[in-house]
């Protein structure tokens, strides 16, 4: 990649991540930006290319990646942090979870969104609300990496 795109992609990452990453009043709890090269060769590692709110763990973070190229969606549970997820809604380029084993009483999910060069999981507490707030927040970012193409 240009690093004019790296540079790009972590002033949008910061600006982004300030106004909808944190604790109370975000909508976002944490977020994960992984690099991801769809047409590359599999052995090429997806890496973190920002994270906020979270520190990924390396093998969960290529069991997850596993479980995207393998589109095990259907089929199993994933897991980031502690937190096993549970696939609730398939689309195009994006698909939402929820936790199964949260302490949290109103839950807990995530949002995970594939653009050319990234995915985005972007994790959220709560049910309804939230989740669309969440959405928003994701797509918000999305949103202008795709303007160059990322």
């Amino acid at each position: 990649r240009d690093t004019m795109d790296w540079a790009f992609v972590h002033k949008t990452w910061d600006k982004w991540a300030s106004t909808n990453v944190g604790y109370s009043g975000h909508p976002l709890k944490a977020a994960l930006l992984i690099n991801h090269d769809p047409t590359g060769p599999s052995r090429l590692l997806s890496t973190i290319a920002a994270q906020e709110g979270i520190k990924a763990n390396p093998i969960e973070l290529s069991n997850f990646m596993d479980f995207i190229k393998q589109n095990k969606l259907h089929t199993e549970l994933f897991v980031i942090g502690s937190n096993q997820y549970l696939v609730t809604t398939i689309h195009e380029n994006w698909f939402s979870a929820r936790c199964i084993n949260t302490s949290k009483p109103a839950g807990e999910g995530v949002i995970v969104i594939q653009t050319a060069a990234y995915i985005l999981v972007a994790l959220y507490e709560g049910s309804i609300g939230p989740a669309s707030r969440a959405m928003a927040a994701a797509d918000q970012l999305t949103w202008q990496l795709g303007r160059k193409n990322l």
